[in-house]
């Protein structure tokens, strides 16, 4: 199947993905969104990052803000928050700089390092489409978490690549057949801001739809 770049998917899609296919499916499919505490303040941070075309040279090092980035293997499209270019012998020519540099991809998060891998697969995402665009090799990157006010360097391996190429495979899957999967409910519900949406407690017995008709005729 061909893929036009107007359907490609949103990279950070893939952080909704792992917290709850169906809440991926319901933003990125049907379209739905509400906002709640964490998606503000989230939106809050990143402003502080997305200056879009700003470049700002520290020594050795070469930081562009808001870069727009994709990947054709992928079928992804984003923007890096922060992607820090280090001046290396083994890197690639940037225009308009002497030398070579390494790029790596810098994402900021609102709270803490979570329990699952969701940052880490989006930020080895951002490697991916930075690599076949640079067509250069990277092999770590960094999560600044606004909670605990810390960079973390995240390595970045083909296990990591590979889980993210599995993902998007499954997420394009569900797009092309327009398939919101049904939801799995549990305590991570009550951290979602499409809940009200989504009807967890009544969709384990109910479509949305037909629960939505059902409230039309009564």
């Amino acid at each position: 199947m061909e893929f036009e770049e107007d359907n490609y998917l949103m990279l950070s899609g893939i952080q909704h993905f792992q917290f709850c296919k169906r809440q991926w499916a319901l933003i990125h499919i049907e379209q739905s969104w509400e906002e709640n505490v964490r998606t503000v303040e989230g939106q809050n941070i990143h402003r502080k990052t997305d200056s879009p075309f700003i470049r700002e040279k520290r020594g050795d090092k070469l930081i562009v803000r808001a870069m727009s980035i994709k990947s054709n293997e992928l079928k992804f499209t984003g923007i890096c928050d922060v992607v820090e270019f280090v001046k290396n012998d083994n890197g690639v020519e940037i225009f308009g700089n002497e030398g070579k540099y390494i790029p790596y991809p810098v994402e900021y998060k609102r709270g803490k390092p979570k329990k699952n891998d969701s940052d880490i697969l989006q930020l080895a995402a951002q490697a991916m489409c930075l690599e076949e665009m640079l067509v250069c090799e990277i092999d770590k990157g960094y999560i600044f978490y606004n909670e605990i006010k810390h960079r973390i360097k995240v390595p970045i391996s083909e296990k990591e690549k590979n889980k993210v190429r599995k993902i998007a495979a499954e997420m394009q899957d569900y797009y092309q057949r327009r398939h919101t999967p049904k939801v799995k409910t549990g305590s991570f519900c009550n951290q979602c801001s499409l809940q009200n949406l989504c009807l967890p407690n009544i969709m384990r017995k109910r479509s949305v739809k037909s629960y939505i008709e059902g409230k039309i005729f009564e």
